[in-house]
């Protein structure tokens, strides 16, 4: 082996691994994705479950869209809303959080600089080299340090409540449209079969997708998506179809 390869494969081996991004924000966008993902599963098994309940019951097509439209408003709404107070609850918690810390960085910085060389030392880094570390991260931006270490935040980058909630509106939107349409656009004898396999397909995807983000076997959370949408699926058809049948 010569001295270009060898450079080369110990500059391989040390130098960040593609699989691996090291890019700002990452996290949060994978969360986002996470979130997205989830919403959409939501929406296709919520929407599933309720047209093919009410096609259990009644094969009318304005029926079926009518149900299928206010079950996507009303559960595109309430996600959007859930996620709102939820995420708005977390950023208060956040600010207050880094307000506090602001406040002891201007009352009692020493006391500050010793508690982020000690936050320091417990990650396995010796006295001295933490003391160094915390002085030139002080100096560099003294509450982004204690933010980052101490606090597990990211102050640049607080969780947004509006955004958290357009995505879990869209999300939600985008999968329950899917049941919806194919319970009411094929002909009277196709639209259960064509409503089951579809949303068992989406469900595969979701589960697939929120596997790959996770970085999980994706084979248990393919089986765990499509087995619990089969049975909401099961479940409200034959409630529906015993209503139906009991004229109620």
């Amino acid at each position: 082996m010569n001295d270009d390869s060898a450079s080369g494969d110990a500059a391989g081996s040390t130098g960040p691994h593609p699989q691996e991004p090291h890019h700002e924000g990452l996290g949060t966008r994978l969360n986002w994705l996470r979130a997205a993902v989830l919403g959409a599963n939501d929406g296709v098994v919520s929407t599933a479950g309720l047209v093919v309940g009410v096609a259990g019951a009644t094969d009318s097509r304005s029926a079926l869209l009518t149900a299928g439209l206010a079950g996507l408003l009303a559960g595109s709404l309430s996600m959007a809303a859930g996620e709102y107070v939820s995420v708005s609850t977390q950023r208060d918690s956040e600010q207050a959080a880094l307000a506090l810390e602001r406040e002891e960085l201007a009352t009692t910085p020493q006391a500050e600089l010793d508690e982020l060389t000690g936050l320091l030392e417990e990650r396995g880094i010796s006295h001295d080299l933490a003391r160094e570390v915390a002085e030139q991260l002080t100096e560099r931006d003294a509450l982004d340090a204690h933010a980052r270490v101490e606090l597990g935040i990211d102050p640049d980058e607080l969780a947004n409540p509006w955004h958290a909630a357009w995505a879990s509106f869209v999300s939600f939107t985008v999968g329950a449209l899917l049941p919806l349409l194919a319970i009411v656009l094929p002909p009277k004898d196709w639209r259960l079969a064509v409503t089951v396999v579809s949303v068992l397909v989406a469900l595969v995807g979701c589960g697939w997708i929120s596997a790959r983000l996770g970085g999980a076997p994706a084979r248990p959370a393919i089986l765990r998506n499509a087995i619990g949408g089969a049975l909401a699926m099961a479940v409200t058809y034959a409630v529906g179809a015993l209503l139906g049948a009991a004229g109620v």
